[in-house]
């Protein structure tokens, strides 16, 4: 639906109308800190620290709190985003912006890599923490944590003149469905899981009573 949208966007002329607005109205505002606080959200969305941070939560996951299967929908769930980004990158082929660069990036444009890993990660993170805090200051704490992160994260890409706005909103798209559709295939099977366990737990009363 969001490509349909985009694709509609183009052909009418406003796509680009839409990206350039926002462009200038981010980029109108740099100076030096700003700068700075960009590169630091850019490098906290890329590979390089995106990986040792699943790590560490598959790490977190796996030893610390024995959820194993929690670990799989991590773990399948980045590694899926990722692909997912290249196949698209690699079907639509749109040049990056050329209007204001402040860091060098090569590679295409759409969808975002930045905004898809960060909001399968966060997302992904709010998830699997979610129950297990049972105060709901936490959990509004890792919520207000990660739609930060999120946001600031794709606001980067922007600021740095590297992605389109549409990059960034297309790269949230994708990544929501896909997150959607992990999501949706755990919970099927943790309640086929616990659904087995409790027809084995009958069977085995039903057998002993007899």
């Amino acid at each position: 639906m969001w490509t349909l949208w985009l694709l509609l966007l183009a052909a009418g002329g406003r796509l680009e109308r839409f990206d350039l607005s926002i462009i200038h109205a981010v980029q109108g505002r740099e100076n030096a800190a700003m700068t700075a606080a960009a590169e630091r959200f850019t490098a906290i969305g890329s590979s390089k620290v995106v990986i040792p941070l699943v790590l560490g939560t598959a790490v977190l996951l796996f030893f610390l709190l024995k959820h194993r299967r929690e670990l799989a929908l991590l773990t399948g769930g980045m590694l899926g985003s990722t692909l997912l980004n290249e196949l698209l990158k690699r079907i639509y082929h749109r040049a990056r912006p050329d209007i204001h660069r402040i860091v060098a990036e090569t590679g295409y444009s759409y969808p975002s890599g930045h905004a898809m890993a960060s909001l399968t990660f966060y997302g992904l993170l709010v998830y699997l923490l979610w129950r297990h805090l049972s105060s709901r200051g936490w959990r509004l704490v890792l919520l207000a944590f990660s739609f930060c992160m999120i946001a600031c994260i794709g606001l980067s890409r922007i600021y740095l003149g590297v992605h389109y706005p549409s990059d960034v909103l297309g790269g949230y798209w994708a990544s929501g469905c896909w997150m959607a559709f992990c999501i949706l295939l755990y919970r099927r099977y943790e309640r086929g899981r616990l659904g087995g366990g409790r027809r084995k737990a009958k069977s085995i009363i039903f057998t002993s009573g007899s």
